[in-house]
């Protein structure tokens, strides 16, 4: 018989070994993708979703959806959806109606900017919201209906994620609150979430906004990160959402340095929109580390979030911080 002394030290030296080999930078799986849609409610509202799967293990992985940025598609950010199903999840990519790439499709290049920010509208966010609930009803159906998807979702391991307006999205469903409406837009199946340039409500009491969220966030950001369309949001606003969550041990921020609204897209590096090249590599890495702490709850992926290795994907000026 050990002793409880040999026990500990076996057991942290199994854990520090776990630590040493898990590298969320690596993607190895193969990836299958194809495209669908659904339509859903009285006004048969049509979402076209991207799906990005593990390719040869058809057993059941958890679930993370993706929700573009204003004047965006499903097919937007397929770094994200390749590494991710990669890891050996299933990636869904909306598409919101009103205000995805259909709204400057017929645009000339002066009118653009006026198409765009007529679609940041009220009752478009409120469609995005109902999207996200009814891709989930969706899986659900899809999981249970005799055909090549049946069984391949994990509907109660669901992460949310967005970009921009797609970030206001995955705010809304994830535990922000709005005012006397409370947590209104809130879906319980959502077990963690990542918004990729955040932004504080423009209504009522923000203080109060994001003080009652449930689960894990991890927030990402930069201090160039401007609003495209020009309206209040700028890169120390995006940072008040952070600043506002409670104090749980589960909510984490990444701030690029020098990062702008266009590092968590996939514009080519040089000219006008040029990017950091090690900002993809740390997105991939901690957004990977982040669904597999809270989605997976895997130890070692908890202890290299709080640990020295994501300080290493980044440059010194970067933030990177949890509360």
């Amino acid at each position: 018989m050990i002793s409880l002394f040999t026990y500990l030290t076996l057991a942290l030296a199994v854990s520090t070994q776990q630590v040493a080999t898990y590298d969320p930078s690596n993607s190895v799986g193969q990836v299958e993708v194809f495209d669908t849609q659904f339509s859903y409610g009285e006004q048969k509202r049509v979402v076209p979703l991207r799906i990005y799967l593990p390719k040869n293990d058809k057993a059941a992985a958890p679930v993370v959806l993706f929700s573009h940025g204003l004047g965006g598609s499903c097919t937007n950010n397929k770094y994200l959806g390749n590494h991710w199903a990669g890891r050996g999840y299933v990636a869904v990519f909306m598409q919101h109606a009103g205000s995805d790439a259909n709204v400057i499709k017929d645009a000339g290049r002066l009118q653009r900017f006026s198409a765009l920010k007529a679609a940041a509208n009220g009752q478009n966010a409120k469609d995005r919201y109902a999207d996200v609930k009814a891709t989930l009803d969706h899986l659900d159906s899809m999981n249970q209906v005799s055909g090549s998807q049946q069984g391949r979702f994990q509907m109660d391991k669901v992460g949310m994620s967005g970009h921009s307006f797609g970030a206001v999205t995955t705010q809304a469903v994830s535990g922000q609150n709005f005012g006397r409406m409370g947590q209104l837009f809130t879906d319980a199946r959502i077990k963690a979430a990542i918004a990729f340039s955040p932004s504080p409500p423009s209504f009522g009491n923000q203080s109060d906004s994001f003080a009652t969220v449930k689960i894990p966030w991890l927030l990402m950001t930069g201090t160039e990160d401007d609003s495209p369309i020009g309206n209040r949001t700028d890169p120390k606003s995006r940072r008040l959402v952070f600043q506002q969550l409670p104090a749980a041990n589960m909510f984490y921020e990444l701030v690029f340095d020098g990062g702008k609204h266009s590092a968590f897209s996939e514009r080519e590096i040089g000219g006008r929109d040029s990017r950091n090249p090690r900002h993809h590599p740390a997105i991939l890495a901690i957004s990977s580390a982040f669904w597999d702490a809270y989605l997976k709850d895997d130890a070692a992926a908890k202890e290299w979030l709080t640990g020295p290795a994501p300080r290493q994907l980044l440059d010194a000026a970067d933030i990177w911080q949890k509360k």
